[in-house]
């Protein structure tokens, strides 16, 4: 149905097209470097995937916390899910299994908002979440987890202080 609104509708552009800038810049924050010196992240495709869907987590949470934005939330995630898919098919993932794929990383992503959630304001429940969630089990030094705690608060500190339309429409600086 999609495919011929396309052909024969009004011509309207997919309305996550608006997200893609918000989602470029979660993409740009979780590839700087300092994740994967000082926070000694995995630069592999694992490593930068945790980082992308720790990101995004927390800008999930600060849209949530308006309460004006599910819709685009469920977009952004959509935004995400494209992504996902391309990376998956370009490493070489058929269509037979890239759906059980999808599945496994919206599950990991899911992993990460309730983890991220009952988390932040505890030191204690952060760390271990982030060791679960982007070390994947296995603790890195005392100082790259320092790091990388006080990176995604800060982060977190950063979305909550912009408004949620400028996060939405990707012009927020943070």
């Amino acid at each position: 149905m999609t495919l011929l609104k396309r052909l024969f509708g009004k011509g309207e552009p997919d309305p996550k097209l608006k997200l893609i800038p918000l989602y470029n810049q979660i993409v740009a924050k979780a590839r700087e470097p300092h994740w994967y010196i000082e926070g000694q992240v995995p630069d592999s495709i694992d490593g930068r995937f945790d980082m992308v869907a720790s990101i995004l987590s927390l800008v999930l949470l600060r849209l949530e916390d308006s309460g004006d934005c599910a819709l685009d939330m469920a977009r952004l995630t959509e935004v995400f899910v494209d992504d996902m898919d391309g990376q998956l098919r370009e490493v070489g993932i058929g269509d037979m299994i890239v759906g059980k794929h999808i599945g496994q990383i919206m599950s990991a992503v899911g992993g990460r908002l309730g983890a991220l959630r009952s988390a932040l304001s505890d030191t204690a429940e952060l760390d271990e979440a982030i060791v679960r969630n982007i070390y994947r089990g296995v603790g890195p030094e005392a100082g790259a987890l320092a790091h990388t705690r006080q990176a995604l608060l800060d982060v977190e500190r950063a979305l909550g202080a912009q408004l949620p339309d400028m996060i939405v429409e990707g012009e927020a600086k943070w």
